[in-house]
């Protein structure tokens, strides 16, 4: 985003505009996930030697020369805002973990709200399924995308890429976007590896031929197949709609905040270069996170955030009456989200009360 834009860069990246330093005694090293495996991993002097081969990883996306000034009011209140989507864009082989509808689209949305102060965040997942008004965009060709009316939320990705996302959410929410960050599977199933597996509890069976997932209840650390697996996992879960697989990404991202805790990459110099080789080809952010500094600057500032620090909602949706397999947004119960956010305050409750849910919380803790 510009340096005119909320969300600026962080203390250290080079505008010393909104961002706050993070609370001393921290990690020297931090790995920021947000997502069903959004992160960026980075180190403190040691990256240095690697830093030109980690810049090479990087490919950012200009948000801002797409969207150009039609966009939110810059509110400078010391929050920001981070979209953060799983695609299966940069890779054909993720069709091993089941077929997509139509090709590049958006499993995976969320986004991130880190409240003023840098020690809270409040993630919002937006069902991929939801009925929305997406605007016309204009794609990183310069073709225009004319808008529709009742379109998938996932479709914004898949016929104007990464700026219509952002003006999706934008137009949706009110919410300008400080940054994004997109995350291919199969990089992410990587880099799961290299962090030595994500352990969560299940509390029943989960069984799912078109994930390839076979969990039996109880404890397992799972490895990178295995974890998206679980994060794409939907018929078999709840209700068996998309509703119910985020439930599922939700607990798994608390899991991989806390395995990142124990990584113990500092006694390591080759782990801590093999995690970020992998962490930064795996992702494609904004183009004002595409450079190693700026990435450190970006993480740094989010390591006090602990997996206890982030509270997790769904975007309030109800079923579609005319289509069951889809969601609509609930318009007074979503105002009062964006509201919260933009104001930088909590969710209600009362914001999330009565939705669809997909009914498989606490398969996953």
């Amino acid at each position: 985003m510009s340096q005119q834009s909320r969300g600026g860069r962080i203390p250290g990246s080079g505008n010393g505009r909104r961002r706050k330093p993070p609370t001393k005694g921290r990690r020297a090293v931090t790995v920021a996930a947000w997502g069903a495996a959004a992160l960026v991993v980075v180190g403190g002097s040691g990256l240095g030697y690697v830093y030109f081969k980690l810049n090479g990883n990087l490919k950012g996306v200009d948000i801002n020369a797409q969207l150009g000034t039609e966009r939110p009011e810059n509110v400078d209140n010391g929050s920001m805002d981070i979209l953060v989507l799983g695609s299966d864009s940069r890779s054909g082989d993720n069709g091993a973990y089941g077929k997509d509808e139509g090709g590049a689209r958006s499993d995976t949305a969320m986004i991130v709200h880190v409240y003023e102060g840098h020690k809270k965040a409040g993630v919002v997942s937006v069902p991929r399924d939801t009925l929305v008004a997406r605007p016309a965009c204009t794609d990183g060709q310069g073709n225009t995308v004319a808008g529709e009316k009742r379109a998938m939320f996932n479709t914004a990705y898949e016929v104007g890429g990464p700026a219509c996302a952002v003006k999706t959410v934008e137009a949706m929410s009110g919410i300008r976007m400080d940054h994004y960050i997109e995350v291919d599977f199969t990089g992410f199933t990587k880099l799961i590896d290299k962090l030595g597996g994500v352990e969560v509890t299940t509390t029943r069976r989960i069984t799912d031929d078109k994930s390839h997932l076979d969990l039996a209840p109880g404890t397992h650390t799972l490895d990178g197949e295995q974890s998206l697996g679980l994060v794409r996992t939907r018929k078999t879960v709840g209700d068996g709609s998309d509703l119910g697989r985020i439930q599922l990404q939700q607990a798994f991202m608390k899991a991989f905040i806390e395995q990142v805790k124990d990584v113990g990459v500092l006694t390591n110099p080759k782990k801590l270069l093999d995690i970020a080789d992998t962490a930064t080809k795996a992702i494609t952010p904004d183009s004002e996170l595409d450079s190693v500094n700026e990435l450190m600057s970006f993480a740094k500032g989010l390591s006090a955030i602990g997996s206890e620090d982030v509270h997790m909602v769904t975007m309030p949706v109800r079923y579609d009456p005319a289509d069951p397999n889809r969601v609509i947004p609930l318009e007074a119960q979503s105002r009062q989200v964006w509201q919260a956010l933009k104001a930088d305050k909590p969710i209600p409750a009362s914001a999330t009360k009565d939705t669809a849910t997909g009914q498989a919380d606490g398969v996953v803790k």
